[in-house]
């Protein structure tokens, strides 16, 4: 796993993309994660949680990206893309990851209570699967952490109130 590389205009650009689709999910009461996949230098596909609004526990904002990446490229193997996300992926989109052939995930901030990235498990990197993706860790990383402490420290009051 790379912990940490220099990063470049694009890859910032990118998360940050990242970033606005999390805002999004934030801005209708989902958990704001956000991912962007990259293929050719241009973005193919966004997608931010939608669990509560689908009412379906797949609607996480990978999967979501994956399936219209898949359908914007024509095939289900996603080979010569990147992913972008602002939090380390979960069991399930981690596994998807894997299978849909990404080589390359770029993750804003860990997940120490769910991440399958490095965190509880490394799925991505798991050599006994037929694919692995090379992990780059901690691109705005600040920022994706912020979005997620003030999304739950504002539940919180909510619930309080």
């Amino acid at each position: 796993m790379d912990e940490r590389c220099e990063w470049t205009r694009d890859d910032i650009k990118y998360m940050k993309e990242a970033v606005r689709q999390a805002k999004k999910a934030g801005s209708k009461e989902e958990v704001p994660i956000g991912c962007v996949i990259v293929h050719e230098d241009k973005i193919i596909a966004r997608g931010y949680n939608k669990r509560n609004m689908q009412g379906s526990t797949l609607a996480h904002a990978e999967l979501l990206a994956i399936g219209k990446a898949s359908r914007k490229l024509g095939d289900w193997r996603l080979e010569g893309c990147t992913m972008y996300v602002t939090l380390e992926p979960c069991p399930m989109c981690a596994g998807a990851i894997v299978q849909a052939r990404i080589p390359k995930v770029v993750i804003g901030a860990m997940n120490p209570k769910a991440g399958c990235a490095g965190s509880i498990l490394n799925i991505l990197e798991e050599r006994r699967f037929n694919h692995q993706a090379q992990i780059y860790i901690g691109l705005l990383e600040e920022e994706c952490q912020n979005l997620m402490k003030d999304f739950f420290r504002h539940l919180r009051k909510k619930k309080k109130a």
